[in-house]
């Protein structure tokens, strides 16, 4: 299996969002915990192209869903 090329910082940047350390420390605390039965795409506080790019990054296991895994699990 490939290792991630993508870093937690990277999404965040993909994503439109700050992508410094503490930015993302903040974005995952203040969005955190997502009930087990909301999956990360579905969760309110994205933008309707955060949430599609999110669901097709992971439905098509594209070199993004290791690092959305990551960010899942963190929010979780």
């Amino acid at each position: 299996m490939e290792a991630n090329v993508h870093t937690l910082s990277n999404l965040f940047a993909q994503l439109g969002l700050p992508s410094g350390s503490a930015e993302m420390e903040d974005f995952i605390a203040s969005h955190r915990p997502l009930g087990n039965d909301v999956a990360l795409y579905r969760a309110s506080f994205w933008t309707p192209a955060q949430r599609t790019f999110l669901k097709e990054e992971i439905i098509e296991d594209a070199d993004w869903a290791g690092v959305i895994d990551e960010l899942n699990e963190r929010l979780h």
